[in-house]
Parts: structure tokens; C-alpha cells; sequence
């Protein structure tokens, strides 16, 4: 097996053993644990000999001074092994090996026995162990070489395993990942325009508050270090993720790259946020499409009335159905000052956080302080069925607080739905996928920042509207109800509403506009909402002529011939 994939594939076949004794829903809670196992058994075969030579000598000590002794020991900074037994030896004793599998989990560091305490994986031991699949899965495990599988090799296994169990057991995969070319896009997005990350001896942070596996984290180190050869440059990598499973396998991936383990937290970002003081250069993040919020509604509300602007949350809270502005908001909330260099933002939605709520709404205030703030950088329309779990529409959108002279006041909208390549073989909803070729051109239309057929670039007002409340008198008797002088009493039943563009004069669009329709309305300043919504299909719209009446009427022909056919045979 030469490659990730053959590695995947047959890492998934082990699981055809549990077949009978676990639901296929159940087969991820051995196979991710044991192939995160496997790694750490292949790295470590090297050091081995010596962790244990030095282990003998500060046995004695407290947990954490053979954690830090044995971790530089090891050629690890955050893990090592000191058990005496590896995957060769736990074989060579089949009737102790559950005792001395244990024996060999407790021999890890902390750090790694805490990733597989988030697996359970004691409970899958016993299991295992009683079900008589324990030597065979650790038998077929043993066969897999991982020592020469670089960290984004794992993740794409990890992704296709994943992949697999959600896709036997009907599970959803997209809670799970991002696909690769489409956090590649979002780190170039990132990335565009900043001669920050090519300095020499820069040290940056990047955060993702929804991190799943680790892949975004990944693919932005892959990134930064490829743009930036010099060894005194560093990103360090935060994140925080809810599952414990990908929790666990994103911290796992986070050590075997050098990466500080604490760093990567776990629990809802929301209601435990695990870097409640931290502040980063860059964040990215693929939060769920229309997740639900119910479940954390009370603490949510209310740091959004008891703190304001305060707490994360003072702009505005989107509908309970749709929590995905919360992460925004969450990730605006870890920006460093711009004295302190600044933060750039790219995060992945679905349509709505685009349009959806009316003015005065929580949705649309959410938009209207990001856009009146200049935060709002641009908007990146991606193809459909791009994704495992839907096949809707996408947007990439970009924000900073420290945009270039250029940029601000200003946002850019690139439409990047035609820019794609169909995949040989569909994965659940995904049909189509980015080239390399078409990230680069994607990335050079943002960066170009120009006018064309597919970017074009805006004032922030363009995306701003006054709604005004338009009434019409109260008629008693065919005379309207007055309230005073000049003043009427208002048709609650004829009320309407307009939304009037920024840039323009409101008394005079409605003495145009509405006045030579109803003569006798009016509205009331007071009353007045500004709102903001960006309809993305407006600015790219293309006009598709109707087709011939001759066309029509042919098909139309064709259509009533195949009808009449049809009952004749029915009636045969």
C-alpha cells in the first residue's frame, strides 16, 4: 500500500470484522481510535528503545516530569510511550492482550491518553475483547504502515473513513468536514494581499471555532509554510470542536505536527468558549448550514441582553432555526486590535445569511453592523453540490478590520458558480470539485479587484435600504378617522411597506414612487429601519431571451401526440 488512499480503503475493510457484533453506526468508535493508535505505534517505533532506556531512570517522578523528560526523548514535543509494549508484542500475548492493550494506552502522555478517553475507548476494549475480535483487529492493523504518511495524507484518510461509516449508517459526513479544494480556496482567500505571512521571523495564530478534524487548521500551516521557508516564522494553530470524536482526532493530528495540543479545546464555542481571552491574526470556519440553537437559546440571550456589545452577541441574534451568524459574530469577537496587526476572517454559508430578515430584524442588523463597521471585504459565490451533505449554493465571505486603502468603504463580490470540474464519481451530494487551476484563477479575480462579468465591486452603501411604513387613513362613512390636526388615524388593514435604496431621497422616491398610486398615504420618519441584504443573483443576473413561439408551439404539438398515445394504450 503505497498510498493514503489503498491505507484508507483498507483500514475500512477491517471493519468487516465487526460486522454482527457492532451496527455499521458504531463501526467509527474502533476504527478512528486503533488508526490514530496505529500512527503513534509506527512514529514512535524508532525512539522506542530509548524512551524506555530513560524512562527507568525518572520512573520515580511526578506524571509531568516524565511527560517533558520522555516527550524531547521521544523526537515528539507533546507525546511519547514508555509501556513496553507496542502492536508486535501486544500480539505475541494473545491471551493477556486486553490487559496489556491497556497497559500500553497508560504508557502514552497525558495528553494522548486524554484522546482516548474522548473515544471511550476502554469500552470498546472490553467489547472487543469479549466478542474474541480484539487480536484480529490489532492483527490487521499491525500490516498497516503509517510511519510514512504525512499529517494531510491522515486527514484525507480520516476523511474517507469518516465518509464511509456516515455514509453506511445514513449519517450526515458534512458535520464531520470541509471538502479539501474548498478549504484551499479559503486559505488562498485568506492569504490574498498580505505580505504579512512572507516576513521573515513572523509568528502568527489561526483559529477555527468549529474545527472538526483539524483540516482547515492543516491545510493553513500547509500554506504558511510553503510561502514562508524561514525557520523563525510559525502560525500557531487554535480551535475548539463539540464532538469528541473528531475533537479527539483533531488534537491527535495538532501533536504529531508540533503543534501545542492545548490549544485545541472542546465543547460548544457558544456556552464554553476554551479561549475566552485570546485574540487571532486569521480565523476560518465551516460552521453547520441552518444549525438549530435551541439547546444553548437561554445562555446566548442572555450575554446578548445583559452584555451588549460587550459580549460577542450585541449586534443582533439570527433566528433560533439558523445559528450560523452566531459563529461569525463569535469569530468577530477574537479579532486582534488593529494596532495589533488586525484579523482577517473567511467562513463558509449557505444563501441565507445573505438576505434573509427583514430591517429592524436580528438577521439584518447582524449585516448592517458588519457592513457599517467596513468589515465586510467580499463575497465569493461558489458552484452547487460542491459539498457531501447538500448540494445548495454557497459563499465564501471575507472580513477583516484592517482592510487596504483600496478596499475600504468598499465590498467585492466574485461569482465563482460556473468555476468547477465534474467529479468521475459523485460522494453522497458532491458532484463537483475546484483544479488547482481554478483555486489560482478564483484568487486572481479577488485580488485583481476589478470590474468585470464575474467581480464587481461596490460601495457599502449599494447593499443598504430605509424601510418606511406607508399608511392610508382610517375611512368611517367614506371620510378618513382624524387623530388631530392633519393627522389620521391609520388602516392597520392597508398598511404596506417600501424598502427605499441608501443612495436615494426618500421624500422624493415617494412622491414618485408612491404617491401617484395612493394619493392619500403617508409615512412617518419615526418609524423608519434601516436594513441591509446583499441579493448576489441581482448583480450577476443574465438575461435569457424567451424562446420562438414557433418552438413552443412544436413541443407543445409533441406533447399532446405522446398524450393521445398514451390513453390509446391504456384503453387497448
Amino acid at each position: 500500500m503505497t498510498n493514503f488512499q489503498d491505507k484508507a480503503n483498507f483500514i475500512w475493510s477491517i471493519a468487516d470484522l465487526l460486522r454482527g457484533d457492532y451496527k455499521q453506526a458504531e463501526y467509527g468508535k474502533v476504527i478512528l481510535p486503533f488508526t490514530i493508535l496505529r500512527r503513534l505505534d509506527c512514529l514512535l517505533a524508532e525512539s522506542k528503545p530509548n524512551v524506555l532506556k530513560q524512562y527507568e531512570k525518572v520512573k520515580t517522578q511526578s506524571e509531568e516530569v516524565i511527560d517533558r523528560i520522555l516527550n524531547q526523548k521521544s523526537g515528539y514535543e507533546y507525546f511519547h510511550n514508555h509501556s513496553p509494549y507496542d502492536f508486535e508484542k501486544l500480539l505475541g500475548d494473545p491471551n493477556h492482550i486486553a490487559k496489556n492493550l491497556r497497559n500500553y494506552i497508560a504508557g502514552f502522555s497525558a495528553s494522548i491518553k486524554e484522546i482516548f478517553e474522548n473515544f471511550r475507548f476502554d469500552e470498546q476494549i472490553k467489547r472487543l475483547d469479549d466478542a474474541n475480535l480484539l487480536f484480529r483487529i490489532i492483527q490487521d492493523f499491525n500490516t498497516v504502515d503509517l510511519s510514512d504518511t504525512d499529517s494531510l495524507e491522515m486527514g484525507y484518510s480520516f476523511e474517507h473513513l469518516i465518509r464511509k461509516f456516515a455514509e453506511a449508517s445514513n449519517e450526515t459526513a458534512g458535520e464531520h468536514f470541509t471538502p479539501r479544494e474548498v478549504i484551499r480556496l479559503m486559505v488562498h482567500l485568506l492569504f490574498a494581499d498580505d505580505d504579512e505571512i512572507f516576513r521573515e521571523g513572523t509568528i502568527k495564530e489561526m483559529y477555527d471555532p468549529a474545527c472538526g478534524t483539524g483540516g482547515m487548521l492543516s491545510i493553513s500551516e500547509d500554506y504558511f509554510t510553503e510561502h514562508n521557508t524561514s525557520p523563525s516564522s510559525q502560525l500557531n494553530l487554535y480551535g475548539q470542536e463539540l464532538n469528541p470524536e473528531s475533537y479527539a482526532i483533531c488534537k491527535a493530528d495538532m501533536m504529531i505536527k508540533g503543534q501545542n495540543p492545548g490549544n485545541i479545546k472542546q465543547g460548544n464555542s457558544f456556552t464554553q468558549d476554551g479561549l475566552p481571552n485570546e485574540k487571532f491574526h486569521y480565523m476560518l470556519s465551516n460552521p453547520p448550514f441552518g444549525v438549530n440553537w435551541k439547546k444553548v437559546e437561554k445562555e446566548i440571550k442572555d450575554e446578548f441582553e445583559k452584555k451588549g456589545f460587550a459580549g460577542r452577541f450585541g449586534a443582533g441574534l439570527p433566528s433560533v432555526s439558523d445559528g450560523s451568524l452566531l459563529f461569525l459574530l463569535h469569530m468577530i469577537s477574537k479579532m486582534k486590535p488593529v494596532k495589533e496587526g488586525g484579523s482577517r476572517i473567511a467562513i463558509v454559508f449557505n444563501g441565507s445569511p445573505l438576505f434573509t430578515g427583514g430591517a429592524g430584524s436580528g438577521v439584518s442588523n447582524i449585516r448592517k453592523w458588519i457592513i457599517e463597521n467596513d468589515m465586510l471585504e467580499g463575497v465569493v459565490a461558489l458552484p452547487d453540490q460542491l459539498f457531501y451533505n447538500t448540494g445548495i449554493s454557497t459563499y465564501i465571505w471575507i472580513l477583516t478590520n484592517r482592510k487596504s486603502p483600496k478596499r475600504k468603504g468598499k465590498i467585492q463580490l466574485v461569482n465563482a458558480a460556473e468555476f468547477y470540474q465534474k467529479m468521475k464519481r459523485s460522494l453522497g451530494n458532491k458532484r463537483n470539485e475546484f483544479s488547482d487551476s481554478q483555486i489560482d484563477e478564483i484568487t486572481r479575480m479577488y485580488c485583481e479587484y476589478q470590474n468585470t462579468d464575474t467581480s464587481k465591486i461596490f460601495d457599502n452603501e449599494e447593499f443598504g435600504f430605509t424601510r418606511i411604513q406607508v399608511d392610508r387613513p382610517l375611512l368611517e362613512n367614506g371620510k378618513p378617522v382624524k387623530l388631530g390636526k392633519n393627522k389620521f388615524k391609520p388602516d392597520t388593514s392597508l398598511r404596506d411597506n417600501e424598502n427605499i435604496p441608501l443612495k436615494t431621497n426618500i421624500d422624493k422616491y415617494f412622491k414618485q414612487e408612491v404617491l401617484p398610486h395612493v394619493p392619500d398615504a403617508w409615512y412617518e420618519p419615526e418609524n423608519n429601519k434601516i436594513g441591509y441584504e446583499i441579493n448576489f443573483t441581482r448583480y450577476f443576473y443574465k438575461y435569457q431571451p424567451l424562446r420562438p413561439l414557433t418552438e413552443i408551439r412544436a413541443d407543445i404539438l409533441n406533447l399532446e401526440k405522446e398524450t393521445e398515445n398514451i390513453i390509446k394504450e391504456s384503453l387497448l
